[in-house]
């Protein structure tokens, strides 16, 4: 089973923390699946919308593929998640409570399938990330002194 890495929302970790992640596929056009399999997509502002019985991905942008020429499709469109009924009732009695949202964490390629790796994710306060900076930092510092003793 080979998996690829198309493109992680980086910030994600950064600015919530992940609760609980869920497989989706994506209901994509020809073009759009053509434009992901070339690495040409961007989840720096998606969010993930549902109403209980749909979940949409809003605001990921897949670039246009060069070579669909006028069958395109829009970059921002939004896109049907393929989740399980009991998944959607649960991301959305998540997302019902306070300071509780979906976002994607990443898109791969499965066996020739497009997917994204969602989470129910809670927001930080400033001090956490400071926190992690601090620890990120600490981290860092240990590796340096470590590869010195080498």
């Amino acid at each position: 089973m080979s998996v690829k890495v198309v493109a992680t929302n980086r910030k994600a970790r950064f600015e919530y923390f992940l609760l609980d992640t869920f497989e989706a596929g994506i209901a994509l056009q020809g073009s759009e699946i053509k434009s992901i399999r070339a690495g040409q997509i961007s989840l720096a502002e998606a969010y993930v919308q549902t109403d209980g019985k749909e979940a949409w991905l809003i605001n990921a942008h897949i670039a246009p593929y060069e070579q669909a020429n006028r069958f395109n499709h829009d970059p921002r469109r939004p896109r049907k998640l393929l989740l399980h009924k009991r998944e959607i009732r649960e991301l959305w009695n998540a997302v019902r409570q306070k300071g509780v949202t979906i976002v994607p964490v990443q898109v791969y390629l499965k066996e020739g399938k497009a997917k994204v790796e969602i989470a129910i994710a809670k927001g930080k306060k400033l001090y956490d990330k400071r926190h992690e900076i601090a620890k990120r930092d600490q981290t860092r510092e240990i590796e340096r002194e470590r590869g010195r003793d080498l």
